[in-house]
């Protein structure tokens, strides 16, 4: 049976979009740290990969990778699904509340509506204009902050970022058919549906490099409109291959029957009663 293993990206997005480059800026990690992996916590993470081998020679398990990809920063994948659209609901609600109280003032007309009009777009927020682009969880949504507030100045940079998505997944460990990436349909929302994977070939030790292709997402604001531009990225990995013949988890040794010593075999009688003696 393969092994599953799970690979996390992690992206400080509003630092890689600065520098635009996801070097310096990107943390991974696996679940294999007690069997050989390197660079946890890094960008320099060499994933361990264990093969085995029957005593013929073959291929006897493979592996399974799963990359997770977090954003640095942002709204926790774990919220509800629908956390985005009920927080722009709320502020929504929240402005017409305004509204009212305002058009039921005595004399508002000759009050100070200018001001009255700009906290209510303030508590409207800026809402993400849908492009081709942008489709799906990204299309016209309300831009929030990492606490989950709606943003009413976009020009400050305090807001949550959506989180990164990996597009592609290539290169040397590809190119040499050490794995086999793809990416894959999902009922888990915190991935949109989506994940990539990949079967590894543990017959072949050695050390690949791999790339991966990472979409980022930056706010943009073109006039009165702000758009999430898309920015792709790569950055580097590595998997680690090594290969042993198949043993016993139990003894350590070849497969085979469970060795058991002879004493413990002429002791064991059921119900743990003492062995009887027998006569001629």
């Amino acid at each position: 049976m393969a092994q599953q293993l799970a690979i996390i990206v992690l992206v400080d997005i509003g630092n890689a979009l600065e520098a635009n480059t996801l070097q310096g800026n990107t943390y991974l990690f696996d679940n294999m740290k007690l069997h050989g992996s390197e660079g946890q916590g890094t960008g320099d993470l060499v994933t361990a990969i264990h093969g085995a081998y029957w005593r013929d020679g073959s291929q006897a398990t493979e592996q399974v990778l799963n990359w997770l990809p977090y954003s640095l920063g942002s709204i926790p994948p774990t919220v509800p699904r629908g956390y985005e659209a009920n927080r722009a609901r709320q502020s929504d609600a929240q402005a017409l509340e305004e509204l009212d109280e305002i058009t039921a003032k005595p004399g508002a007309l000759s009050s100070d509506p200018a001001a009255d009009l700009r906290k209510i777009r303030q508590t409207v927020g800026t809402r993400v204009k849908t492009t081709r682009r942008t489709k799906g969880r990204l299309s016209n949504q309300k831009v929030l902050d990492v606490t989950g507030e709606v943003v009413t100045d976009a020009t400050a940079g305090a807001y949550s970022y959506p989180g990164p998505v990996i597009t592609d997944i290539y290169g040397q460990a590809v190119d040499e058919k050490i794995m086999y990436p793809a990416e894959y349909g999902s009922p888990d929302l915190v991935t949109d549906g989506w994940y990539w994977s990949a079967t590894v070939d543990s017959s072949r030790p050695g050390t690949y490099s791999y790339m991966m292709r990472i979409q980022l997402h930056k706010l943009v604001l073109r006039g009165s409109e702000s758009l999430w531009e898309p920015v792709n990225l790569t950055c580097e990995s590595k998997l680690k291959v090594t290969s042993e013949p198949k043993i016993n988890g139990f003894t350590g040794a070849g497969l085979g029957l469970l060795p058991i010593p002879t004493s413990a075999r002429g002791s064991a009688t059921p119900h743990g009663d003492a062995p009887r003696e027998t006569t001629a």
